[in-house]
């Protein structure tokens, strides 16, 4: 059985306002392409498909058409909700395409009603394939009282919690008659630092963190969506992300090339992974130097959004003659040069999107100046930022009954 795993599509994302929509076109008409190429039998769509939950009717209409263009492959194609996405948009058009072959979950569900899929393939293998979709802290309390029988022994913990549900999708494998797949959009816990994509820092720290030992070790394989960079989890079970189709964030641009993830697998034998380059989309890139040596090297950028860092003394003109030069510029600061003290960035257009902390870090630097150790108002801050979060991804104000922001 093969199986092609991708995730963090984020169609929607801009880089400084400029769309990249025809990017994701070309990436996602690329991975159906891989998939038809390769003769795929099962296709893992892990979470994010969008950067927003209120997306635009042409982020929509890219989304859709790329699950339609997978699914006309031949192959079963799995969706999960992410904490990017909007749970109740996508069981709006759950129906509507499931006609398509695309099997879509946007919430968990037990077992016996969705939470576990059997996928037969057409060389008589069948795929059976447990869905995790984002879990909220809200959410994660509902699915695990869906899962368990008895209330009064249930776990406080975020990372408890996770793995009675996961364990409860799992029971059942181990067979040796199907190929058993866990696929999510959870963070789950690494010794790399491999955020990246500007991913909402709420959302994969403090107890948002799930131990790989919470997946089985009958587990042929784990999918998994949410961080951006494609890498392995040691653990009992092969799991990986395969990171982003495209480039969303400038700390992702000397980190390799962007992926997805072809798997092999049989009842009767350990998955084998091959991680497939992509060659759609712009890439990213930073040039530092003075004006004369970042200049000098436009040449070499073709259509590559750059980050500029000049080692300059701050003057008016400074960034237009940058970005006259080099129209691939897209943000232009200034620096201190690399061998002197002191802080390393002025912006020079005093954007608000140039901040490059998150806004925990930002409350931390707070607390640290005014001398205040207190962990759990760093927790109340993540649970006030998650309640934001959830307001601006639901302007209408209906956020209060979703099962996943």
């Amino acid at each position: 059985m093969r199986i092609l795993h991708t995730s963090d599509w984020h169609v929607g994302r801009t880089v400084r306002g400029r769309s990249r929509a025809d990017e994701h076109r070309a990436v996602l008409a690329e991975i159906a392409g891989i998939a038809h190429e390769r003769q795929v039998d099962l296709i893992l769509v892990a979470g994010d498909q969008f950067d927003t939950g209120a997306p635009s009717a042409e982020s929509e209409s890219i989304v859709y058409r790329a699950l339609l263009d997978l699914a006309a492959t031949g192959a079963h194609v799995v969706v999960l909700a992410g904490n990017h996405d909007n749970p109740r948009r996508w069981a709006a058009v759950r129906p509507l395409l499931e006609l398509g072959n695309v099997h879509l979950a946007d919430r968990v569900m037990r077992p016996d009603h969705g939470g576990v899929l059997d996928l037969p393939t057409p060389s008589g293998e069948v795929a059976r394939v447990a869905l995790v979709p984002f879990l909220s802290q809200r959410s994660i309390v509902t699915g695990d009282q869906l899962m368990a029988n008895d209330a009064s022994q249930q776990s406080s913990t975020y990372a408890d919690r996770a793995r009675r549900i996961i364990a409860a999708l799992t029971a059942d494998f181990g067979s040796g008659e199907t190929v058993d797949v866990v696929v999510g959009h959870l963070t789950v816990a690494s010794g790399e630092p491999v955020l990246g994509g500007g991913e909402r820092q709420a959302h994969t720290i403090f107890d948002y963190v799930v131990p790989p030992q919470a997946f089985p070790a009958t587990a042929h394989y784990v999918a998994l969506g949410h961080l951006h960079l494609p890498h392995r989890i040691p653990g009992p079970a092969p799991t990986w992300y395969c990171g982003s189709p495209l480039h969303l964030d400038f700390g992702e641009a000397d980190r390799g090339a962007k992926q997805v993830l072809l798997v092999e697998a049989h009842p009767d034998t350990p998955a084998k992974v091959e991680g497939i380059d992509l060659r759609a989309g712009r890439r990213m890139r930073t040039l530092r130097g003075s004006v004369d040596q970042v200049l000098a090297r436009g040449a070499e950028l073709a259509d590559d959004y750059v980050r500029v860092l000049l080692e300059e003394s701050p003057r008016p003109g400074l960034a237009d003659q940058v970005r006259e030069a080099l129209p691939q510029a897209v943000d232009v600061s200034v620096v201190r040069p690399q061998d002197e003290d002191g802080p390393t960035s002025h912006d020079v257009n005093f954007d608000a999107q140039d901040l490059r902390q998150s806004p925990l870090a930002l409350f931390g630097e707070y607390l640290d100046e005014q001398g205040i150790e207190d962990p759990r108002l760093d927790k109340l801050f993540a649970e006030l930022l998650e309640e934001a979060t959830l307001a601006e991804d639901d302007p209408g104000g209906a956020a209060g009954g979703r099962v996943a922001p």
